[in-house]
């Protein structure tokens, strides 16, 4: 008897309309084209400009393209993980809204917050709860409204970040396509240099945290810089070693979309050349829990059953790690 495995048969996304462009953000702050392009690759990023949405809008949007694409009754889906770093409330969790609200009314939901990693994560666990034989339809969205928690005054962090959301599909497998391996790590000590130091328990909502403009992300941009650059690069090639990959064998890196030198990095360890490499930073910037499926679905077109992808990502926390994926379909005949 085949085992079954968890395979992706499906992809969605959304992306706000207002373009942030780099010649925009040098009227904002301190910086031009040439430094943002050639120190991290991006052109442009997306904006929900509307201050009564929050992260479940981009969601809900990216949820209902993969609905209407792959033709499935929302109330077939099992469960659906909301993988997001900006959820739109505390306690009260987005994915039950979205699931609520894109009519997936037989799922439960929760949230999964890993910072940049969370879609990575999520994979994992969508796929671990296919293979357990108890659920058959688990939607795994990755959105963030990064807009909502940047200082716009603070140059090392608002060029770097964008909102969005991308949705996946995983269903059961017997043809042995889907997730194959995973490589999953985490250090606590990275929370000094990737965070947001105020609204959570340790330091609550105040005028003064508020004053100090402790209510956004603060990063240590060459800490950060270079333990992506290693740890991503790391577990590329440690997923690739433990399953007898050789560069020849993969067809796709699909990298976190941080800075284009972190995934040049990656792709160099692992002997891939570029045209063998999924990028859209330079359109969206770092959309934090929906660069990898957003990926997915600006290249799905170019996807071939069959195809094998390493997936990397790193995020606060610090966390990081890779996914070895079977692709399950050919999109001209889906």
């Amino acid at each position: 008897m085949s085992r079954k495995t968890a395979a992706i048969t499906a992809v969605g996304a959304y992306v706000p309309d207002f373009v942030l462009s780099n010649q925009i953000l040098e009227t904002m702050v301190e910086t031009n084209d040439e430094w943002i392009t050639t120190r991290t690759g991006i052109k442009e990023r997306r904006i929900l400009k509307d201050k009564d949405k929050g992260t479940s809008y981009l969601a809900i949007k990216a949820a209902e393209d993969l609905i209407k694409k792959a033709e499935i009754n929302p109330e077939e889906i099992d469960l659906l993980i909301m993988a997001t770093a900006t959820p739109d409330l505390l306690v009260a969790s987005t994915g039950a809204y979205v699931a609520t609200e894109i009519g997936a009314v037989n799922a439960f939901s929760y949230d999964l917050q890993a910072a940049c990693s969370s879609f990575l994560y999520g994979m994992s666990t969508a796929a671990s709860y296919i293979e357990s034989g108890r659920y058959k339809k688990v939607l795994l969205v990755g959105a963030d409204k990064m807009s909502s928690i940047i200082d716009y005054t603070d140059r090392t962090t608002c060029i770097i970040f964008g909102d969005g959301a991308g949705a996946v599909l995983f269903e059961p497998n017997e043809e042995g396509l889907g997730l194959q391996d995973e490589y999953l790590r985490s250090d606590g000590h990275g929370r000094a240099f990737l965070n947001m130091k105020a609204g959570g328990s340790l330091l609550p909502a105040s005028e003064e945290t508020v004053r100090n403009k402790q209510h956004y992300v603060h990063q240590d941009g060459k800490t950060v810089f270079k333990f992506a650059v290693s740890n991503m690069a790391d577990v590329a090639e440690k997923i690739m070693q433990k399953n007898d990959l050789t560069k020849e064998d993969v067809q796709w890196l699909v990298p976190h979309q941080a800075n284009k030198r972190i995934i040049d990095a990656t792709a160099g360890r692992i002997g891939l050349d570029e045209e063998r490499v999924m990028i859209n930073i330079e359109k969206y910037g770092n959309t934090t829990s929906a660069t990898l499926p957003l990926l997915l679905n600006d290249y799905e077109n170019q996807l071939r059953k069959g195809d094998n992808l390493i997936f990397a990502a790193f995020g606060g926390g610090f966390t990081w790690g890779s996914i070895y994926l079977k692709w399950a379909y050919d999109p001209r005949e889906h």
